[in-house]
């Protein structure tokens, strides 16, 4: 997989806060990558959830529950 370089610029606050959680929980200084990584990539699957929600609101929840466990179980 390729990887490519971000440079970001936070609130020192924020900065501070995490580095203590992963040094807290045994991580280290190069977890920052992958807690970014992490983090951005759960935001993005919320937002595009939260979009696919909206656009169903319209239709009749059990219907959609019904096609859904069609396709999963049968």
């Amino acid at each position: 997989m390729s990887r490519v370089r971000w440079s970001v610029v936070v609130p020192e606050a924020t900065d501070k806060a995490l580095r203590n959680y992963l040094a807290g929980n045994g991580m280290k200084k190069g977890d920052i990558s992958h807690f970014i990584d992490e983090a951005v990539q759960l935001h993005l699957f919320d937002l595009v959830t939260g979009k696919v929600k909206m656009h169903n609101k319209q239709f009749n929840q059990d219907v959609i529950l019904a096609a859904i466990e069609e396709a999963v179980f049968h």
